[in-house]
């Protein structure tokens, strides 16, 4: 079967796609794709089709790059965007270009439209074996997905189940024009060492190890599949709303998860906090243990990349974005409480019921607070809320309401209000987490 048949046989599930784009960047593997995806348009009625080129200036000849996709694609009617980003430094400049890449490719792909990469089985098993040598567990070693959501639409890698010398054999049989980036040759990068110094070794012992590698991440996708079935079963207990409902905040029941072993608790907390962080070296799921075991009046905290796992109440609370920092202790002055007033670092408030004809202002807990409540006296702010169940985390960022020097109401708890002011209601809409991974 010719390459054109056997990548539109691929692509047949996604032809009513409102558009396809194609991942650019003048390369081989891109080329062919961008040339394959052209001559099907010929005798096949296929979505729109155009291409997007990332500049990720770290090249000397970048712009030339550039160009040549830009005459390619004109050469060949196909609509292209040129797409600058910026890469972070850090300690991996191919994991900074590639999500500054993938960043930039979700912010052009709009609702239902589909990008089409062209990584093949010879990447894929370059993947594996990366993945294998930096201790990736089964998600990890299923390697790249042939197809994934991508922002508002989706991801699709037709040419996995092609290899690199199919593709320049047809391309040199086309006579294609692609660059050659310089950096594929550096050995001292880890994918380029296993590309010229490894994989041809193994393939002198085992012709087929490329295919079996490949072979070997579909199964292991196919088992990640299974744990992320097993997953969900095992969170369907622990996944009941947390009271308060205005605590808008991930969360989980912990008595569910005791209830399973420690396998399949790391499990299912994995599938849970993918959305959330970058997950955990396996050594520092010790965190874990240390959360989950502490003694019942501790308050501990388990740190990780994107935010921090708390226990309080019973449950498990994922803390990120603004409630990692406390608010500004300043009071903050409301001249007019008709309005909302946005709370810096910690969402905003706004009044219902009738309005104090005083100045009012927002504070925060300092300690000694009192507040005078209707048929109960005097009563100890601090001790008021210990009895109101909300996890300590809460307590310290809940807005309070003064007049003058008088505590009038705390946000959120309708009973904790000064017996003068019984129609009056604080509301606080709290931050929420903040952005988890895409």
């Amino acid at each position: 079967m010719s390459l054109e048949s056997r990548l539109l046989q691929v692509l047949e599930p996604w032809r009513q796609a409102p558009a396809w784009k194609i991942a650019f960047s003048g390369g081989l593997d891109s080329t062919v794709l961008l040339h394959l995806l052209v001559r099907l348009r010929e005798s096949h009625a296929l979505p729109p089709l155009s291409a997007i080129h990332i500049h990720h200036g770290l090249q000397s000849v970048a712009d030339s790059w550039a160009a040549l996709c830009r005459a390619q694609c004109e050469a060949l009617g196909i609509p292209l965007q040129v797409r600058h980003v910026k890469v972070d430094e850090g300690a991996s400049l191919e994991r900074a270009a590639r999500e500054a890449r993938y960043a930039a490719f979700a912010e052009l792909l709009g609702a239902g439209e589909v990008l089409l990469t062209a990584q093949h089985r010879d990447d894929q098993a370059e993947t594996l074996l990366l993945r294998l040598l930096r201790g990736a567990g089964v998600r990890g070693l299923a390697a790249m997905p042939a197809s994934r959501p991508l922002a508002a639409g989706r991801l699709l890698r037709p040419l996995l189940g092609m290899t690199r010398v199919e593709l320049e054999t047809w391309a040199t049989r086309e006579q294609l024009a692609w660059v050659e980036d310089p950096s594929n040759l550096d050995i001292r990068l880890a994918r380029n060492f296993l590309r010229h110094e490894i994989l041809p070794r193994l393939a002198q012992h085992w012709p087929a190890a490329g295919a079996v590698l490949a072979r070997d991440a579909e199964q292991l996708a196919e088992a990640d599949d299974l744990l992320g079935e097993l997953a969900e079963l095992d969170l369907a207990g622990a996944r009941p709303a947390a009271e308060p409902a205005w605590l808008a905040l991930p969360s989980l029941a912990l008595a569910p998860l005791l209830a399973l072993s420690e396998a399949r608790q790391r499990n299912a907390l994995r599938h849970w906090l993918r959305a959330l962080t970058r997950l955990p070296e396996r050594e520092h799921w010790a965190g874990w243990v240390d959360l989950r075991d502490a003694r019942g009046d501790a308050e501990p905290v388990w740190r990780l990349e994107g935010g921090e796992l708390r226990r309080a109440g019973g449950r498990l609370w994922w803390l990120n974005g603004d409630w990692l920092q406390a608010p500004p202790p300043s009071a903050i002055d409301w001249s007019d409480p008709a309005r909302p007033l946005p709370l810096p670092g910690n969402g905003r408030v706004r009044l219902e019921g009738a309005l104090p004809g005083r100045p009012l202002q927002i504070r925060y807990r300092q300690g000694g607070e009192v507040l005078e409540l209707l048929g109960r006296g005097r009563r100890d702010l601090k001790r008021l809320l210990q009895e109101s169940g909300l996890p300590a985390f809460v307590r310290t960022r809940l807005p309070l309401l003064y007049a003058g020097g008088e505590l009038l109401a705390v946000a959120n708890l309708p009973g904790l209000q000064a017996r003068l002011q019984p129609a009056l209601r604080l509301v606080w809409e709290s931050p929420t987490a903040g952005p988890g991974l895409s």
